[in-house]
This record gives C-alpha cells, structure tokens and sequence, in this order.
C-alpha cells in the first residue's frame, strides 16, 4: 500500500526501544536486524476521473553497536519500490517509485531513566527513468524519552527534512512511548518500517504469549522526483493518506515478527507539481482498502 506500505520508520530505526532503560544488562557489541513490508492498496475512485491502485516492497537492514550503559549507534540501509497502476492514460501521473534511505541511529543515556534518539538521514525518492540525486532529500528525526515508572516510558519527538524544489522544511512531531497499560494491552511507537513521516501509534492486544493483535494508525505523505516524460516532465508527485490497519502479529521467539495486516486509507490526496515548482494538479482519492504482510529477524 503506497502509504502504509510506505507504511511507518524512515530509515531511521531506534531499535530497543520498548526495552528503554532496563534492569537488566544488555548484550554488547554488534547486534543485526532485517525487516520488510509487502502491500497492496485496492482500486480507489479519483476526483480527476478514473480510478488506481498501489502495490509497495520495502526491505531494511540495520547494523546497530551496543556500548554500556545502553547507548548505541547503527547503521540503516533500505529499498522501496512502489508501483501505481492508474486506469486512465489521460489521468496517469506517474508510475514505477523508488524510495532509497541511508540513516545512521545513535542512542545514549542521560541519567538512570532518560534516553535521547538521534537518526540523520539521507533518501532518495524518484520515478523509474529519473535522475536518483534530483530525489535526494536529507534531515533528522530525534527525540527523548522518560522511564516515569516500570510500567510507562514516554516523550516527544520530531522530524525535519528538506522539501524537493522547495526552500522550507517539513517538520512534523511524534510521540515516543511504550505503555503496559495492564499485563494484556500495551500503547507504544511503532516500528514504522518504511514510514515517511514517523512510526505511528499502536494499541495492542496480547493474546498469549507468542500472539497479539494491534490497531494502528500514522500520518503518510511522501514526495518524488518525476522523469522527463507525462503530464509534469521532471516535476514532483506527493501522496498524502492516513493509513489504519489491524495486525495479527506472531512471535515465535524474540528474534523472528512476522505480521499480517488489512485497514484502509483515509483522507487521500494525489498533488502534481511541474518543474518549476508550480502545482498544476490536486486531486483527493475515496478510502481505499490496505492488506499486507511485516516480517523482522533479529540476530
């Protein structure tokens, strides 16, 4: 699903942290994670005539060092493709989108109960036949947390990354928690792979011990360098949505997540912007439904 299946983190990754200052000592030294998404987002009515679908692979791998007293800094690659297919010719914006990131997360302890996350990174977002440096955008997502008691961690977060073809910035909060409501239901971050802007919130549900199921939601806008050819020849396509989905998630032990998920996108929005920067198309998109599979291994 173009966003959910953009759907949730950027690059950045701040593994651990639903074990945010722990009692007990963490395992040193080189720890490796490999996460990925498959979707598809079905047909969605378009107010500019015609109708389209989404389909959207992403795969991460992040390399993490840990230090003691729990601080760490990694290394994060990843790759997404995201592929539209529209029903109209005369309603075609783009098509084949790349989504290249390179983060580099770094955590560290300020006192017994707060950790500050810190991920700049570098992406590259453009249409299959563009040029991957007029893509590239760079920026940061940080933000601290509080260890409040054995059951609650939280805090703020933000992100800031430069705009294509524009001279601001797009800056958007976040929240950072991980909250045992009870010994069942659990509020927290998170994972995000494959998120534009922040990994979302979701409220989950632990069935048994290897078993839960969770209810997210998380902001999506992502923006792309366009090719030479169609209705904005190097110009920048953006999709904006607001996707919710409902996962099943199975843990057979702690180093292997495999996830199936189904929800919809809300409030979507298709923008064309030609070369110059001037926008020459805006057109919103009905719900459209999301279905999906995550996996992560850690080792």
């Amino acid at each position: 699903m173009k966003n959910l299946l953009l759907t949730c983190c950027f690059g950045f990754v701040f593994l651990g942290f639903t074990s945010l200052p722990s009692a007990a000592q963490p395992q040193l030294g080189w720890a490796y994670q490999v996460d990925g998404l498959a979707a598809f987002q079905g047909d969605a009515d378009l107010s500019g005539g015609g109708k389209f679908s989404a389909s959207r692979a992403f795969l991460r791998t992040t390399a993490l060092y840990k230090l003691e007293g729990g601080s760490s800094v990694g290394l994060s690659t990843s790759f997404g493709k995201l592929d539209y297919n529209f029903s109209q010719s005369n309603n075609q914006p783009w098509e084949n989108i790349r989504d290249l990131r390179v983060a580099v997360p770094v955590r560290f302890r300020v006192g017994d109960t707060t950790t500050v996350f810190v991920s700049p990174q570098i992406r590259w977002d453009y249409q299959s036949g563009a040029s991957s440096s007029d893509g590239r955008t760079y920026g940061v997502f940080a933000g601290i947390a509080w260890q409040l008691n054995e059951r609650l961690t939280i805090g703020p977060a933000f992100g800031a990354f430069s705009e294509l073809d524009e001279s601001g910035t797009d800056f958007f909060p976040a929240l950072l928690i991980d909250w045992d409501i009870n010994e069942r239901w659990n509020l927290n971050t998170g994972s995000g792979v494959g998120a534009t802007q922040g990994p979302g919130l979701s409220l989950s549900y632990a069935l048994n011990e290897a078993i839960d199921l969770s209810l997210t939601a998380r902001s999506e806008r992502i923006r792309f360098r366009l090719d030479g050819d169609g209705l904005a020849p190097d110009g920048v396509g953006e999709d904006k949505s607001i996707p919710v989905v409902l996962s099943l998630r199975y843990n057979p032990n702690p180093g292997v997540s495999l996830s199936v998920f189904a929800g919809a996108e809300f409030d979507g929005r298709l923008t064309l912007d030609d070369a110059n920067g001037a926008e020459i198309s805006r057109q919103s998109y009905d719900t459209a439904p999301l279905v999906g599979l995550v996996f992560r291994v850690r080792f």
